[in-house]
């Protein structure tokens, strides 16, 4: 396992998916750090690597269920639409959900709990900029994609400038990396997501959310910035240098 320590952690993640849990666990970013070995990682964190690498080593020993999905082998346009249909509709579903339960709360707990004010106002920032950043990549972003790879599968030459993929994939990480910022702030304001010990149900289940919410964008981002955006690039630059060859 010592050779993961130069790996990257999106590497390692896709490698096997499960290591996410560990990274999860100890709050390494592998989406919009993706790039970071796991060594450097550690290090920022100053965690002990030998714990990590031996909970890296104990998922990968977990076996796989049969309808275990192998992102990295999907065409674009597949994995386009896989993000579409379970990421970007979980968003689109739990966002409204979420600010209800924590206007609530506020309103009920807001004087006793303060910080509730500033975690709306950030969630609410989030829930704004996603439905931006989304339509974005469903309107503009991910139509290039699967029209690159189209051009590339039937032999045509793909004569078009690389901003225009360029361009907007960059702005896709800037958004991500800035939601993750927002979202890493309501988790040290809400302690890690613990609840106060005189939280009601809606307290208990609005930060439950939350969390369910981060976990799934860091899913959702690395299958975009760590696999989608990468294979979408590398694909581009092989028909531009194939032209002018």
């Amino acid at each position: 396992m010592n050779n993961l320590m130069t790996k990257s952690l999106a590497q390692i993640v896709n490698s096997n998916h499960r290591a996410a849990n560990v990274f999860e666990k100890y709050h390494l970013d592998f989406c919009c750090k993706g790039k970071r070995s796991l060594e450097e990682a550690c290090a920022e964190k100053e965690l002990q690597i030998e714990e990590v690498l031996a909970d890296l080593e104990k998922e990968a020993s977990t076996n796989d269920s049969p309808s275990a999905l192998s992102y990295d082998t999907m065409s674009l346009s597949q994995l386009s639409e896989y993000i579409v249909m379970t990421h970007h509709q979980f968003v689109k579903r739990e966002m409204p959900v979420i600010v209800g339960y924590l206007q609530k709360v506020a309103f009920k707990h807001g004087d006793r709990h303060p910080e509730l004010k500033q975690i709306i106002q950030l969630f609410t920032a989030v829930k704004e900029e996603m439905e931006q950043h989304m339509q974005k990549e469903e309107m503009i972003l991910f139509p290039r994609i699967k029209e690159i790879e189209k051009m590339v599968a039937e032999g045509k030459e793909v004569n078009i400038n690389s901003t225009y993929l360029l361009s907007p994939v960059r702005m896709m990480e800037q958004e991500h990396d800035h939601a993750g910022s927002m979202l890493a702030e309501i988790r040290r304001l809400t302690d890690n997501f613990m609840p106060p010990a005189d939280a009601c149900t809606t307290y208990r289940l609005s930060f439950a959310a939350l969390e369910a919410f981060e976990l799934d964008l860091h899913r959702h981002v690395h299958l975009e910035n760590n696999i989608l955006f990468p294979k979408a690039m590398q694909l581009f630059g092989v028909q531009q240098k194939a032209m002018l060859n």
